[in-house]
């Protein structure tokens, strides 16, 4: 097959976004030998750990599971101060491993991409940016993720703020000064949770305003011990076989047992021990049929709620604390530090918006049906538009008139979370349907591997256009249909459902199969030297 050469591309890869994703993507088309360059909308490097610096923002997977993997060299040289790091650092370690692979020089900051549209002539994209400058890329690696578009919520009045509004997705890179402030939280996920218990002592009140309770646990930190690092160093191949093998991306030891294997009495004291485990391990580490047995996960809800009631001294903000809704796990769970012991504070109070909705915010606070407070300060914690959100907005123009845009509309259409039919020679790890929960830069890693595999192969067999047929698509799509009601993130109220997201369609937006699930299709693929039909040489004509 002959190919089409690049004399007529300003570059091989494209990436967009300089966050996790988007760096090790710009590292493997570097180390590959592509001409790559990455645009990022910030003005500095990070992704989501450049826009959410809010007070407490941290990892809540252990740092040397999140980072990167791919460098013994890397990963010795960094030594995290915390089991879970904060933001501050997280954003110096990722500026290092920018600057300790040279990829500085390849990445264009205060670039937003607003137009990428295919132009099938030339078999290239043309990308353009806010600033009005187009690049003509061969192949485009969107990481834009999951949680890159702030969402904030349809409240009336918000524009009329007289004090600081800030979505903590989008937080002001100038110290924000709490002391002695008014402050208004709303919502309660991650961000909100951890919000309240750093700025608690310092406020002169903080009102949290929660719609749905959520299964809040202790994240368990701890700072990283010399042992700790030199452990992780001599084990460092172990290290990454687990987390390249693991289901969920994480190190945390398995149960090893299922619920009706314990007597209650046993049941008990071990949903004590992982009551003490770290982040993610409540899930992780407890037992086999949690996620799959309704009664076994009831019976450690109200495990869960009697730990909620022994902490939380006023028995009716306790009551509003316990989700009636969920079992744990069918929302993302937050692992804070101090959340509930934060409501014992005086100058603390919990509003619960489904008994006292807000009626809007006007110049001087919030109105609620119960009536008005001042506040100087409001945190919008309200999450993201989840999966999508970016994807929607860049103006992507495909094949045949594809736009993401209106395409969309009824929720997304693709094959293994990062391509689609009538996109060629576009990416988008970890986006809808990418990872199955649990640690993303571990199944997003899972992705640029084989992406950047797959364009080494192409350009090794005479390929130029790689874009999966309709079969593929569609074969993806119905196991996605088909497992989402057996997912543990199957709750349709959720944001991994959209639902936060007023007039979205509510799509599941995981992948239900899990990380086993995405590397059987992609196994699948590379079984032939087409990729199954989805990869072709620029004269050939895809299938519609």
């Amino acid at each position: 097959m002959t190919s089409r050469t690049d004399n007529d591309v300003d570059v091989e890869v494209l990436v967009i976004g300089a966050g996790v994703v988007g760096i090790y993507a710009l590292y493997r088309a570097i180390e590959a030998g592509f001409t790559a360059q990455t645009l990022e909308a910030g003005d500095g490097i990070g992704g989501v750990w450049y826009w959410n610096r809010y007070p407490a923002a941290r990892f809540d997977s252990e740092s040397y599971t999140y980072g990167y993997i791919f460098s013994k060299e890397l990963f010795d040289e960094w030594k995290w101060d915390e089991e879970f790091a904060t933001q501050p650092e997280i954003e110096r370690y990722l500026n290092h491993v920018v600057d300790r692979f040279a990829l500085r020089q390849h990445i264009r900051t205060g670039q937003r991409v607003v137009s990428a549209v295919w132009n099938e002539d030339d078999s290239l994209w043309q990308v353009t940016t806010e600033a009005g400058e187009t690049i003509r890329a061969r192949w485009v690696i969107s990481a834009t993720g999951g949680l890159s578009v702030p969402h904030y919520p349809e409240i009336d009045g918000i524009d009329d703020f007289q004090g600081e509004g800030h979505h903590t997705g989008a937080w002001p890179h100038e110290q924000l000064d709490f002391t002695g402030k008014r402050v208004a939280i709303i919502g309660n996920g991650p961000s909100g949770a951890q919000i309240l218990p750093a700025i608690v002592d310092i406020v002169e009140q903080v009102d949290l305003y929660q719609r749905t309770p959520t299964w809040t646990t202790p994240l368990n930190n701890a700072p990283m011990s010399d042992e700790k690092r030199a452990w992780l160093s001599e084990n460092f191949e172990m290290v990454v076989r687990t987390l390249t093998k693991s289901p969920t991306g994480f190190m945390h030891p398995p149960a090893g047992k299922f619920s009706t294997e314990d007597s209650a009495e046993e049941r008990q004291a071990f949903y004590e021990e992982i009551w003490k485990a770290p982040g993610f391990g409540k899930l992780t580490s407890n037992y086999y049929d949690m996620t799959t047995n309704r009664e076994v996960n009831l019976e450690f809800c109200d495990f869960l709620a009697r730990k909620v009631r022994s902490i939380v001294k006023d028995p009716v903000t306790a009551e509003r604390l316990i989700p009636k809704d969920h079992l744990f796990g069918a929302k993302r769970p937050p692992f804070i530090a101090d959340y509930y012991e934060s409501f014992n504070k005086p100058n603390a109070s919990l509003v619960a918006l489904r008994e006292t909705p807000i009626v809007r915010v006007d110049a001087t606070g919030i109105e609620t049906t119960e009536g008005h407070r001042d506040y100087d300060i409001i945190v919008y914690a309200t999450g993201f538009d989840f999966g999508t959100g970016a994807l929607t907005r860049m103006g992507i123009t495909g094949r045949e008139g594809l736009d993401l845009s209106t395409d969309w509309e009824d929720g997304p259409f693709d094959f293994a979370g990062f391509a689609a039919h009538r996109l060629p020679n576009f990416f988008f790890p970890g986006g809808p349907h990418g990872a199955g929960g649990g640690n993303y830069p571990r199944y997003s890693q899972d992705q640029i591997d084989w992406i950047a595999d797959a364009l080494i192969h192409a350009r090794e067999h005479g390929f130029d256009r790689f874009e999966p047929t309709a079969e593929q698509e569609e074969g993806w799509m119905t196991m996605v249909e088909t497992l989402a009601p057996q997912s543990i993130f199957s709750a349709e109220h959720s944001h991994y459902y959209g639902a936060n997201v007023q007039g979205k369609p509510k799509k599941f937006l995981l992948n239900p199969g899990g990380r086993a699930k995405l590397h059987e299709i992609l196994d699948e693929m590379t079984s032939t030297t087409d990729f199954n039909g989805a990869l072709v040489a620029s004269h050939e004509r895809v299938a519609v």
